[in-house]
């Protein structure tokens, strides 16, 4: 016979004799009245008995199906503070000497007291562990298998005691609401990785901006000081020669001057004007230099390669240039590179050879500028800040070594650099 068949026939043998009871004393105590009254009397003394020997109310079967079901599913909604919870819930359910929530960390499992164990296995060899039940993540596979994840291992001790089907039952109920919970716990810890990766991109979109805004304002100023150095020196050149050429057309246009001082007066005009004229070509050279600088023609022509062959072959010294590129890159990368090219050649001291090296690799374009050794031994290299911050602006760096530097930006840029 079952416990619950058990249970019912002891209940109904305490009502039928408590009612028994009741109706003799009855009959003696209160005589005609005695049987109208005494089965009331019994079913109270009957509902004292079963209640002081635990037979009243539901059965723990019962219990466990319910009222330990809410105690789960309370105990669940917290965080991770919920699992002594989930603990305390199987420990009373199965009248367990100790129940534990074993959390799954990378290469090992990790119970409540903060103890480690290797694997499942392991957990199950415990002479503590009587039984475990695993908690799986089916909505996340396992790379290797293809297997469900394991999340959690819940476990009851009971030394000197069996692990009935009903606590198996238990065990599986709380599984459940602890599978949500850690399942919640994950998704909760990805949510916060993924909330601190924007917060850092966002801190790295912002310091590229000011980057951006550094490099701007300085060839801003590069600018500024190349056009005023052009009219300052050259436009009051040009601007004195064509004064001098119309002060001698006035004097050779005065009333009282003869055919000399005409024909003198015409060849000074056709002197200034050679002048001015001279004066006027170097200006608008030194315009089409501050052009070429700002975005040369052969650079977005021909390329990274044809505008550097440009530059060399004007620089005081001897500079050799290797390597080349299997195509056109984009215009930010061809620009950028370029630009801190040749601010970087014309930083270095001296006239000592130099050699420039052109490559793509790993994504990204580089320029290899070899230094020329110290007279003390070892390098100097060195770029200019302003062009360094332009190529970390556009996602790209200055790596130095002792023979040189390496200025180099990833072919693909960013929206942002872009």
């Amino acid at each position: 016979m079952t416990t619950g068949g058990l249970r019912a026939l002891a209940v109904a043998g305490v009502v039928a004799v408590c009612v028994l009871l009741a109706v003799v004393s009855g009959e003696l105590a209160l005589g005609a009245a005695g049987p109208v009254l005494a089965p009331f009397a019994g079913v109270g003394l009957a509902a004292a008995v079963l209640a002081a020997v635990g037979l009243a109310g539901p059965d723990r079967a019962t219990l466990r199906s319910s009222d330990v079901g809410r105690s789960v599913v309370l105990a669940a909604s917290g965080d991770v503070g919920s699992l002594p919870a989930l603990a305390g819930v199987l420990r009373e359910g199965t009248r367990a000497a100790h129940a534990d929530v074993w959390l799954a960390d990378g290469d090992g499992l990790v119970g409540q007291a903060g103890e480690r164990v290797g694997d499942l296995a392991t957990l199950l060899a415990r002479p503590d562990v009587d039984h475990a039940h695993p908690v799986l993540d089916h909505a996340v596979l396992d790379h290797a298998g293809g297997a469900p994840e394991l999340r959690a291992v819940l476990t009851i001790g009971k030394p000197g005691r069996p692990v009935t089907a009903a606590d198996r039952a238990l065990v599986a109920d709380v599984s459940e609401a602890t599978g949500l919970l850690v399942r919640g716990l994950a998704r909760g810890e990805e949510l916060r990785a993924r909330v601190a990766r924007v917060a850092e991109l966002a801190r790295e979109t912002e310091e590229s901006r000011r980057r951006l805004g550094r490099a701007r304002e300085a060839e801003r100023r590069r600018l500024a000081a190349e056009l005023a150095d052009v009219t300052t020196d050259r436009f009051a050149a040009l601007r004195r020669a064509v004064d001098d050429a119309a002060e001698v057309i006035d004097d050779g246009l005065a009333p009282d001057a003869d055919d000399d001082d005409r024909a003198e007066a015409a060849d000074l005009a056709r002197h200034h004007l050679d002048v001015a004229r001279v004066r006027l070509e170097d200006l608008l050279d030194r315009f089409r230099v501050i052009a070429r600088g700002v975005h040369p023609a052969v650079l977005r022509d021909q390329g990274l390669r044809a505008a550097l062959e440009e530059v060399v072959a004007d620089l005081p010294r001897p500079v050799r240039l290797v390597g080349r590129l299997p195509g056109r890159l984009p215009r930010e990368v061809e620009s950028g590179l370029y630009h801190a090219a040749v601010a970087t050649l014309a930083a270095v001291p001296g006239d000592a050879p130099l050699e420039v090296t052109l490559g793509l690799a790993g994504g990204r374009a580089t320029v290899e500028v070899t230094l020329p050794p110290r007279s003390g031994g070892g390098t100097d290299p060195a770029v200019p800040a302003d062009e360094a911050d332009r190529l970390a602006a556009l996602g790209g760096a200055v790596d130095v070594d002792t023979g040189g530097l390496r200025l180099w930006l990833p072919v693909e840029l960013s929206p942002e650099a872009q």
